[in-house]
């Protein structure tokens, strides 16, 4: 089989003149040649696309594969996610991870947020500024929490981003409008312990595989896990296994979100305690980042004793489900 791999190289951006920031998101070298090392060690034949742009022309020169490994994050509008799955989906072209719609919906934490309480799952109250005219709108009682709503790898969130006065609530809101040319989601502050589940699979077939506590340092931004403690977390933040109990409420309520949106293959899910001790969801990845030495989803798979090549295996696996496609290479019955 064929896999082709579609990414955005962080490096491509700054070339181009895009800050550290922008490019948060966007992969290095080293996740690139962790995942097709992987791949041709499970004895498939693997093509290095790239970001959308390169994947439409390989499309229109005629190129096709058996399978794209997807994680493109893209660059901009709420649809930059969605963009090289909608691209596949038009060519008949299977690719790992969530469809163009789940993408959408996730990266747009207002409307996930809009779901998730339709679905009777808790997550913070919250309203969505718009505009500085809807600012003074705002009903929620302090304190709040205030985040751009539709970015990833808490872009946008900072020691300031707890509110706890109508002045700082207007200062940052018009800080963040500017700033990120979107709306501002703002939320009920949630004061407990933050957690991240690790799933793999796709409906009924996904399951927890890990979690793990967010826990800051003395030298991190407190009460946030924001933009700087998370590109400094060496020195900020540890993760810590989370007690049995706990765990398993944690892993049944993710699974619960996982499913009804509509997750594929593998992401993760971010969970946080209220007041009460109670969990809330506060965010879903289902393109979660796969660099083996520092992305949350490898780095709790390895504290549930699953290795990169296990993890890859087991994306591999759940969208082969999907495709109709032979089995997996010989070369994997080793793990």
């Amino acid at each position: 089989m064929k896999i082709g791999i579609t990414y955005d190289l962080r490096d491509d951006y700054l070339s181009m003149g895009y800050n550290p920031e922008q490019t948060a998101e966007f992969d290095c070298l080293e996740t690139i040649d962790a995942i097709d090392d992987t791949l041709g060690k499970m004895g498939f034949i693997t093509d290095r696309i790239g970001n959308v742009r390169h994947l439409l022309k390989r499309l229109a020169a005629g190129d096709r594969w058996d399978l794209v490994f997807n994680i493109a994050e893209g660059m901009h509008g709420f649809g930059r996610e969605s963009a090289v799955p909608a691209l596949l989906d038009a060519y008949r072209i299977p690719y790992t991870f969530s469809d163009p719609l789940v993408l959408a919906i996730t990266l747009h934490k207002g409307i996930t947020k809009h779901l998730l309480k339709c679905f009777g799952i808790p997550t913070a109250d919250f309203e969505i500024v718009e505009s500085p005219d809807d600012i003074h709108g705002i009903s929620l009682s302090f304190p709040l929490f205030v985040k751009p709503v539709a970015e990833g790898t808490s872009k946008g969130i900072n020691a300031d981003s707890k509110i706890t006065s109508p002045e700082t609530l207007e200062r940052i809101c018009r800080k963040l409008l500017t700033e990120y040319e979107q709306p501002v989601l703002v939320e009920t502050f949630l004061p407990g312990r933050e957690f991240t589940v690790g799933i793999t699979g796709t409906g009924r077939d996904a399951m927890a595989v890990g979690i793990m506590e967010v826990v800051l340092l003395s030298k991190a931004e407190q009460e946030v896990y924001s933009y700087a403690n998370k590109q400094l977390w060496r020195d900020r933040v540890v993760y810590r296994p989370v007690e049995e109990t706990l765990a398993r409420e944690a892993k049944i309520l993710a699974l619960r979100i996982w499913r009804k949106l509509g997750c594929r293959d593998a992401g993760r899910v971010d969970l946080r305690e209220d007041a009460q001790d109670h969990l809330n969801c506060i965010e879903i990845n289902p393109l979660a980042g796969l660099n083996p030495n520092h992305s949350d989803l490898p780095i709790l798979a390895d504290m549930a004793g699953i290795s990169f090549f296990e993890l890859l295996t087991m994306i591999i696996r759940s969208a082969l489900k999907r495709t109709g496609k032979p089995a997996l290479p010989v070369a994997q019955q080793r793990i």
